[in-house]
């Protein structure tokens, strides 16, 4: 039986080693896997460090899912993907998504990326990883909505 993924810590970004730990795969792999889905784009800074926010972590997830458990080809996966954006489209044309309260787009400036950066990496020295709670589950559904409106094209 394969090994459980750990659990995903509560922070704004991630850099490819974490998030390689936190899934499972190489950092070269993540990087063919930012060629091949779309979907995926990290924040790059400085020497091309690249920063994955929760909702890629659980992106990349999906996609090893895809890939390595259930056997797809990156083909299939991109396509199985695409059916699920497709799927998700049309629910919520048929009024099945209840919009979630404060789900304004949310554009992150540079300084406010940095500033973020900084807190991020001086909590996580001082505090050990927490469990999650209600507050951190209702963003993770803004940030879970957050991608469906980046996958859906805009028209």
């Amino acid at each position: 039986m394969e090994k459980a993924l750990p659990p995903i810590p509560v922070k704004r970004y991630f850099t490819i080693g974490e998030v390689g730990e936190l899934c499972g795969v190489k950092p070269h792999v993540l990087r063919y896997w930012e060629q091949e889905f779309t979907q995926l784009r990290p924040m790059k800074r400085r020497g091309n460090r690249r920063y994955y926010q929760h909702h890629e972590v659980l992106m990349i997830r999906r996609i090893r899912d895809l890939l390595y458990d259930q056997g797809f080809t990156i083909s299939g996966a991109r396509n199985k993907l695409q059916e699920m954006v497709q799927s998700e489209r049309e629910r919520r044309k048929a009024g099945n998504d209840v919009p979630f309260e404060g789900m304004e787009a949310v554009e992150i400036d540079q300084e406010e990326f940095d500033a973020a950066k900084q807190e991020d990496d001086s909590a996580a020295s001082q505090q050990p990883a927490r469990t999650v709670d209600l507050s951190q589950l209702l963003h993770l559904r803004r940030e879970l909505n957050e991608i469906r409106e980046l996958l859906t094209p805009s028209h």
